[in-house]
């Protein structure tokens, strides 16, 4: 009899174990969902016209005009340049501020900062500035990450993306002259000595599932930075503190509405914020429009 107690208590012992194990996985598979980013609502507020030629890089407002970015190698079509410039809001069009020779370069992300344009390359490592009033070359600069890809600014500092899940904060203020070799997209290279502007500290962008890769282009908004992840259909909203994605805009149906107009849009790329009027433009590559969007900042 005694054995029989006994036996009945162990498997209830048992059973009371593996409900507590079953709990705990519930308990943490839960914990793990309301770890994921949450998706932001947005509302489609106006279409504008976009230029089909522009391979967008960057996309951001000055004193209230709306610049755009774009990038180009000798093998893409010759309609395709690597420039920056004003976008005509009645045609789309990129009235060229400044240019690059499209057989070095890929232009990538610009921004201007303290009375100055910074324009980052692809794969060159090599950065311009202007005079944001004449758009004059200034001169060349490097940088310690190994790609350019998007960029912003803080007001103080370049914050730049690299297509890794690192975010760079620069200094344009402190550098120090390095020696460099240069590959160019058309093969050549050379060797020039160059400013190497002064890396202040890294981001490290993350999510539930670790590392988020792929970070491009940038835009500074109410102290999030908001980043496309390229080859997605997502803008990400990060905590510039941590680095932890917040939030995030799923944009597919723009861009199918893109694609189902112009067959040869290519990813979504480029967020611009007029910080005097409070308007978000979104674009994409080689998209036929540019979309004002509203949502919760």
């Amino acid at each position: 009899m005694n054995r029989l107690i006994l036996f009945v208590l162990i498997l209830s012992l048992l059973a009371a174990c593996n409900q507590s194990d079953r709990k705990a996985s519930a308990q943490a598979a839960t914990d793990a969902t309301d770890n994921t980013p949450p998706l932001i609502s947005y509302t489609v507020m106006k279409e504008l016209p976009h230029d089909t030629s522009a391979y967008t890089e960057g996309l951001l407002f000055h004193d209230g005009q709306l610049y755009e970015s774009t990038g180009t190698v000798i093998d893409m079509p010759e309609d395709r340049r690597s420039r920056f410039g004003a976008v005509d809001s009645a045609t789309g069009k990129i009235q060229t501020k400044a240019e690059i020779d499209r057989k070095k370069y890929f232009g990538e992300g610009f921004v201007f900062l303290k009375g100055k344009v910074y324009q980052l390359t692809w794969q060159t490592k090599i950065g311009f500035t202007y005079d944001a009033k004449t758009f004059k070359k200034l001169g060349e600069f490097t940088y310690p990450p190994k790609e350019g890809w998007g960029m912003t600014t803080n007001g103080a500092q370049l914050i730049m993306s690299d297509g890794s899940s690192n975010i760079s904060y620069l200094d344009p203020d402190n550098s120090t002259p390095v020696e460099v070799k240069i590959h160019y997209s058309d093969g050549d290279s050379a060797v020039k000595t160059l400013n190497n502007l002064r890396l202040v500290k890294v981001l490290g962008v993350t999510d539930n599932n670790g590392p988020v890769p792929n970070i491009n282009e940038l835009e500074l908004i109410n102290g999030y930075l908001y980043a496309n992840q390229y080859q997605t259909n997502y803008i990400l909203k990060i905590d510039t503190s941590s680095g932890k994605v917040v939030g995030k805009l799923d944009l597919d149906s723009i861009v199918r509405e893109e694609s189902s107009k112009y067959p040869g849009s290519e990813v979504l790329n480029g967020i611009a914020y007029d910080s005097a009027s409070g308007k978000i433009y979104i674009t994409g590559k080689l998209w036929p429009n540019i979309f004002e969007i509203k949502f919760p900042l």
